[in-house]
């Protein structure tokens, strides 16, 4: 037992989640010991070795499944094949990254020639910057038609924005809840101070979700167990079927970036060997909050809100 570390104290020296620990064991990353009289986890140096090696190839931004197959190779070969694909991977972002300074400077340069008491010119530097992606392959500038560079613009920035963010696969727990268009109840319980007594979070600190299915919108918000359908007249009390989704964040008030995020979802789906969408159930939309003041104080530290993006999936047959 004296050569064993408990759970929370490998959590605060590498400070890393109690939960993480156990993901990282259900995917037979690690090991831990349990002795018949204590019910915690506990690691062997074996075990705190292979998580300093975990942390570090995740600082490195090596996926989970690639950390398995570096760990069940037989010799180094399989984290020297990981690790050069990264390379490649960078290699090929920071060539994009410098065309794109090139491309930005002779914007700049452009910028410079500008006639800022001819009106047609200024207009025309406002579009340019305010639809750079769409306008600048079409508008002529400054007398000079569009060219190759301009072209490759767009080329560079669509190979950019082809990276796919990171996914989470949750389970949604299934609850109480009542759906449709309650903005109405929303501002009344807000209003009597009843938000707290009769909603209660999900997950992310919220307790709302937009659900979209195929031919509607609707809001779904969870209410509390003790509630009944008097309490929330005219909207009746169902149970949401929740389940597995996939998720990833998005900024909410670029409305585009929404549709972009929920697309790679569905790229980083196709790419896997486990999960599909499922179309039975409709995307769900939420964002984090605790309260008006925190709310404030996240968009002030990140310049904008996060929009979670929740695409619902399905074991592929035969899984």
């Amino acid at each position: 037992m004296s050569n064993l570390i408990k759970i929370k104290d490998v959590s605060n020296k590498y400070d890393i989640t109690a939960r993480t620990l156990r993901y990282y064991e259900d995917m037979g990353l690690i090991e831990s010991n349990r002795a018949d009289d204590y019910a915690y986890r506990l690691y062997d140096d074996n075990a705190v070795r292979r998580i300093e090696q975990i942390l570090i190839l995740r600082k490195l931004n090596i996926s989970i499944k690639d950390i398995q197959r570096i760990f069940a190779a037989p010799d180094s070969g399989a984290v020297l094949e990981v690790l050069d694909k990264k390379v490649q991977n960078i290699d090929d972002e920071v060539a994009l990254l410098h065309e794109l300074k090139d491309i930005v400077l002779d914007f700049i340069r452009e910028i410079e020639q500008v006639n800022f008491t001819d009106n047609s010119d200024v207009k025309q530097l406002y579009d340019k910057a305010k639809e750079i992606e769409t306008q600048l392959v079409s508008v002529d500038y400054i007398g000079k038609p569009s060219n190759s560079t301009v072209s490759r613009l767009a080329e560079i920035t669509d190979k950019l924005d082809k990276k796919i963010p990171d996914v989470m696969i949750v389970r949604v727990p299934k609850f109480r809840a009542i759906s449709g268009d309650i903005g109405e109840l929303m501002g009344w319980a807000w209003s009597e101070g009843r938000l707290d007594t009769l909603f209660k979070d999900i997950i992310f600190d919220c307790a709302d979700f937009m659900v979209r299915y195929s031919d509607k919108f609707e809001y779904t918000m969870a209410v509390r167990d003790n509630i009944t359908d008097a309490d929330v007249e005219p909207y009746k009390i169902h149970d949401f079927e929740g389940g597995l989704y996939a998720v990833a964040v998005s900024i909410n008030e670029d409305h585009e970036s929404i549709g972009k995020v929920e697309d790679k979802i569905c790229e980083r789906l196709n790419n896997t060997t486990n999960f599909v969408y499922d179309d039975s159930r409709g995307v769900l939309g939420t964002m984090p909050y605790l309260n008006e003041s925190e709310d404030d104080e996240i968009k002030r530290g990140l310049g904008y809100f996060q929009l979670y993006r929740f695409v619902p999936i399905k074991l592929k047959d035969g899984v």
